[in-house]
């Protein structure tokens, strides 16, 4: 079999997901065309060579639908031999799509891909009302009969299950600011326009001023369907509606070899699972579980992880269940303060997850994301 590589990853930076953001104004399919372009002119690969873009999208509609994939690959002026695929996974759309390509080539199917996402939460925000559809139709509905929920319920859910206060949950979104403020991310954000930095990041965030914050999923009849709710979960410790677009460069470490590239870590195992499509969030919890077991590795071992920071409560239930040092976990700040742009998340996360093992000069990295519906994805890397 083949080693699967990481050569390079890049991102946009994060805009604020609303009109009038830094990226509201571009088309997404240029956005990610942008980052494939980079991408491979940074690397200076010919692209006739790349034999896949798999790219993550949530919102597959409007102007990220018809496949964003192929699209962003004509818009980067790849060849037109060059395919793409778009998959969606929700929030873990574009770790899965680095998962693929990671296997395609182990399985010898590939020798170069491109793994990406996009999202552009500015026009396509993740609320099913405003589209005019019901995605899940009569027998979904008939199993769950007292309604799914959205992820802000189902953070709710965890804060209440876990016990964490409100002091608890905001402390660890000022520490994820805290953390962002004080890290350089110039090795992984490429400019788009004059637009280079994290929109969402907000240097001056306190405990206290989060305190002020309201709650914002407060619904009186949910509130009568799950008691045990308290409302605890706000803008403040939760990620922001955000554009961006990322995109990974992985090869055969023989391709890797021939072309002189450089790799900087390689996958080394991979994990999916489903989990309560009620409280939703808690799946980064036995696919954690479930991707140390097939690696014979303890939490321990590990020296960095990504754990997305859908909300504060996500990553405080993952961190308790499993155990793991506080100190490792996202100690570049997540998605509190760097966004969550939904499609792009993943690869956004494997990106820096790489750049934090090179400063750092740790060895083995895990990457677990919470995803809408009750699922989640982990993927183990080792530097080199």
């Amino acid at each position: 079999m083949s080693t699967a590589v990481i050569v390079d990853a890049i991102r946009t930076g994060s805009g604020k997901g609303k009109p009038g953001g830094a990226l509201s104004s571009f088309h997404p399919v240029d956005l990610l065309g942008t980052v494939l372009r980079e991408l491979v002119a940074r690397n200076g690969i010919d692209p006739v060579l790349i034999d896949d873009v798999i790219a993550g999208c949530l919102a597959q509609v409007g102007e990220q639908s018809v496949n964003i994939a192929r699209n962003a690959a004509l818009a980067a002026g790849f060849p037109v031999t060059v395919p793409g695929t778009t998959i969606d996974r929700q929030c873990g759309s574009s770790q899965q799509a680095a998962t693929f390509a990671a296997q395609g080539i182990i399985a010898g199917m590939y020798d170069i891909v491109i793994a990406c996402g996009v999202e552009q939460m500015s026009k396509f925000p993740i609320n099913y009302a405003t589209l005019g559809q019901d995605p899940w139709g009569t027998f979904v509905h008939e199993r769950f009969p007292d309604g799914l929920v959205g992820q802000g319920i189902s953070a709710e859910l965890i804060a209440s299950r876990w016990n964490f206060s409100r002091e608890e949950l905001d402390e660890f979104s000022a520490r994820s600011h805290r953390l962002a403020a004080a890290s350089d991310f110039s090795k992984e954000i490429i400019p788009i326009g004059d637009f280079a930095s994290d929109e969402t990041l907000r240097a001056s965030t306190t405990v206290e001023g989060l305190a002020g914050l309201k709650p914002a999923f407060y619904d009186e009849e949910l509130g009568k369907r799950f008691p045990e709710i308290d409302w605890k979960i706000t803008p403040g410790n939760s990620s922001p509606l955000t554009d961006g677009a990322s995109a990974v460069l992985i090869m055969s470490e023989e391709k890797a070899k021939e072309l002189g590239l450089t790799p900087r870590a390689r996958f080394t195992n991979f994990a999916v699972v489903g989990s309560d499509p009620i409280e939703m969030l808690t799946g980064v919890i036995p696919a954690t579980q479930k991707i140390l077991a097939r690696s014979g590795l303890s939490i321990d071992e590990i020296d960095t992880f990504e754990v997305n920071e859908a909300f504060a409560p996500v990553v405080l239930a993952w961190q308790h269940d499993l155990h793991a040092d506080p100190e490792k976990v996202n100690p570049r700040g997540g998605a509190i303060a760097l966004g969550h742009a939904l499609g792009s998340s993943g690869t956004r996360l494997l990106g820096t997850m790489v750049n934090t093992l090179e400063q750092t000069g740790g060895k083995i990295g895990l990457q677990v994301m919470c995803e809408g519906g009750g699922m989640s994805n982990a993927t183990l890397i080792e530097r080199f």
